[in-house]
């Protein structure tokens, strides 16, 4: 059985959210942010070097990285259908958006979280990184289009992966010129596997 090591406030929660998506079954080690630093305890370190959420452990084998936690559980516990195979003409356009969630995606909303802690300081640097930030929502709003999900506009890993991204683009204010973004957000809050992850995995309050 997996393992998820779940940290509060982190992208672990979609994890927990693809898993229930799935009726995988899994059982839940909790960690919590120091509340000084808001960084992850010690602990973590014990289970991977890195000590960074999300962290998975099941037969023996240890993953990190979001992407391939995902890609783990969906090719050991999705139902055949639930994602593409490698011989699909659409295949590679599910990696990519798999792997640009992190990879590109969340790269300016942690520069903002990061400089947040500077004040005024880290003005100099807002309008690239809004930028920025409105560059990738653009990009992933056109993509989307009047679609009600990213790829094969049926649910897929591709949603729990970016729905990180969307989340921590709602705090800044930067999906109000992007309704389909919005709307996508409140679809995947709606949808009963979320709320559910939500209740099993506890404390999900993102912030700047």
């Amino acid at each position: 059985m997996i393992t998820v090591h779940h940290l509060n406030n982190s992208r672990s929660q979609r994890i927990l959210w693809l898993l229930e998506e799935l009726n995988a079954s899994y059982e839940i080690e909790s960690y919590s942010r120091d509340k000084v630093t808001n960084l992850a305890p010690e602990s973590l370190k014990k289970i991977h070097p890195l000590g960074k959420s999300p962290v998975i452990s099941e037969d023996g084998k240890i993953i990190i990285e979001s992407a391939a936690i995902t890609t783990y559980i969906v090719d050991k516990y999705a139902p055949k259908g639930f994602a593409p195979n490698s011989e699909d003409s659409d295949y590679y356009n599910y990696l990519e958006l798999m792997h640009y969630a992190e990879g590109s995606a969340m790269l300016p909303l942690l520069l903002l979280l990061y400089s947040s802690s500077l004040g005024d300081a880290a003005k100099p640097l807002h309008e690239r990184i809004f930028s920025e930030i409105n560059n990738h929502l653009g990009f992933l709003s056109e993509r989307l289009g009047d679609n009600d999900f990213f790829f094969r506009d049926t649910f897929s890993a591709v949603d729990t992966m970016l729905s990180f991204v969307f989340e921590g683009a709602q705090i800044s204010g930067s999906l109000q010129p992007f309704p389909n973004l919005i709307s996508i957000l409140e679809r995947y809050h709606e949808r009963s596997a979320y709320k559910v992850a939500l209740e099993k995995g506890g404390e999900y309050k993102l912030g700047y």
